[in-house]
């Protein structure tokens, strides 16, 4: 086999159909609308939503390489010119590259080829900085390749086609897809077809499986996407089939709920949770702490259930189990929640000893999309506005919520160096005076600490104002401890035009504080 020449010339690029590339920071996915065309399509038929998102587990296609292993699904030679194939796919540089491999080598393209082609399709288009373009004459042309070889597929492989060609935004009533769910049918046995259902929350239940709705769950949670419809649909198929569900299971289909900071109308929704704690506590402790964190962040913790995870029985559980770092952190974070939301709680907390910081250093996402983020030119412009010496970055401040910019300002508005003061407020919290904020600075500590918090595009669900939820429950949570927040939204920041703008906006935001600096602030 020969290596391919070089690209054809330079052509306009053209999106691909129903693929989107993000903005700054955001990670690539399929066009929401592209997905969510076809998990609302249930309206017509209850029945294709399973067909298409009911799955055998696949390894997704906009990871890195491929983890199948020896055996390609679908079958096939485990060594020699095949898999040499399959890693000359893996390795395609463009989708037409990619396209020329198939093409050029027919006698030693096998079944499995075809989905590693289309996941290696994904991660081309989620690649950056700049995803290549992509012809639309390509993706006919893979598309026919597909539908001319998917007879001689296996129910495997025609499973994971399909997963990926819907991922990456195939219409559902194009030829690829149509074709795959056709070969679908006929290696399935025959079902009587659903009566025509209005609504998705109207689809019989046996039709919307837990893997459905479990792959429902993740996608929205993953991608930021607050669609009321599908997550109503969730809670009322969790309500439903709550006697059906451990909590392994439940854990999943409550993320979106927590992570999406979206309560839902559903009354039974938290009822049913408890009810599952209670019955299914002590069997899975993670399962049973990670949905107690999507409750935390719903600011809708019960009781019952908390006795139970910091009963001294539980904690001793956990202890030395691989998970129990994790765990001790999600305790940790509930136990802040219950010392600041919870007043009126009387049960057992988590022991000081078994105590560790929340979040000790910047989240994940933050850190992975550091280069779009605007903390290097706000740092820059407070350097220049303040001084080095008036702010402190990325301080962890107690119990463990890491903190974007810290100031310490005096009772009279002056802005203190830092160095001079203690910039952690006490926690727990003292008692304030009667009609005192918890912000406001009293007689034993003069200083006022000031935090400004930068929310960035994907601190926010997708086309939406709403925080998602692990951003919703710091802010809050430094509020109660006492911090007062300035919050630096994104779209005020993109609106600056170069340092001296952005200065000017910064001067603008702690003025209004009734902040003071420089000579005259002291």
């Amino acid at each position: 086999m020969r290596r391919p020449r070089g690209e054809p010339g330079p052509r306009a690029p053209r999106p691909t159909e129903g693929a989107t590339c993000a903005g700054p920071g955001e990670s690539w996915s399929p066009s929401p609308n592209s997905m969510l065309r076809v998990l609302l399509s249930a309206q017509a038929s209850a029945a294709r939503l399973s067909g298409l998102l009911l799955l055998p587990p696949v390894q997704p296609f906009c990871l890195g390489p491929s983890k199948w292993g020896d055996r390609p699904p679908g079958g096939g030679p485990r060594a020699g010119p095949v898999q040499g194939l399959q890693r000359l796919l893996e390795q395609a540089r463009s989708p037409g590259e990619l396209l020329r491999w198939l093409g050029q080598n027919p006698t030693k393209v096998h079944a499995h080829h075809y989905p590693v082609a289309l996941r290696r399709l994904g991660q081309l288009l989620g690649s950056r900085p700049q995803p290549p373009p992509v012809e639309q004459a390509t993706l006919q042309d893979l598309s026919q390749l597909i539908i001319r070889n998917c007879p001689s597929f296996d129910i495997h492989t025609i499973h994971v086609c399909l997963h990926l060609a819907v991922l990456l935004g195939f219409p559902s009533d194009g030829p690829l897809v149509c074709a795959l769910e056709r070969e679908q049918r006929f290696r399935l046995p025959p079902k009587p077809p659903p009566p025509l259902q209005p609504v998705l929350r109207e689809a019989r239940p046996e039709e919307l499986t837990p893997h459905v709705m479990v792959l429902l769950a993740q996608h929205l949670a993953r991608h930021r996407l607050r669609e009321p419809q599908l997550l109503e649909a969730i809670a009322y198929f969790l309500v439903v089939q709550e006697a059906q569900l451990n909590s392994k299971v439940v854990q999943k289909l409550v993320l979106p709920f927590g992570r999406l900071n979206y309560f839902p109308l559903e009354q039974q929704f938290i009822p049913c949770l408890e009810r599952i704690l209670a019955r299914e506590a002590g069997v899975a402790p993670l399962a049973t702490v990670n949905i107690l964190m999507s409750l935390c962040q719903l600011r809708c913790l019960p009781f019952r259930a908390l006795h139970f995870v910091f009963s001294p029985g539980f904690i001793n559980h956990i202890s030395g189990t691989p998970h129990a770092p994790i765990v001790r952190r999600y305790l940790s974070l509930l136990d802040t929640a219950v010392q600041l939301e919870l007043p009126g709680y009387r049960g057992p907390r988590l022991p000081r000893k078994q105590q560790v910081p929340i979040f000790p250093q910047p989240l994940i996402t933050d850190r992975a999309r550091s280069k779009y983020s605007h903390k290097d030119i706000v740092a820059e412009g407070l350097r220049q506005l303040l001084g080095e010496e008036k702010y402190r970055q990325d301080l962890t401040v107690p119990p463990g919520y890491c903190t974007d910019f810290l100031l310490c300002v005096s009772s009279s508005g002056a802005v203190l160096p830092v160095r001079t003061q203690d910039p952690f407020l006490p926690y727990p919290p003292r008692a304030c005076p009667p009609g005192q904020a918890a912000s406001q600075p009293t007689p034993r500590d003069p200083a006022q600490r000031v935090v400004l918090m930068l929310r960035e595009r994907w601190h926010f669900c997708r086309d939406g104002r709403v925080l998602l939820g692990s951003r919703a429950l710091r802010e809050r949570h430094l509020g109660l401890l006492g911090y007062q927040l300035l919050p630096l939204p994104f779209e005020e920041l993109e609106s600056q035009r170069g340092l001296p703008q952005l200065k000017s906006y910064l001067r603008q935001k702690l003025q209004a504080l009734g902040l003071r600096w420089g000579p005259e602030g002291g």
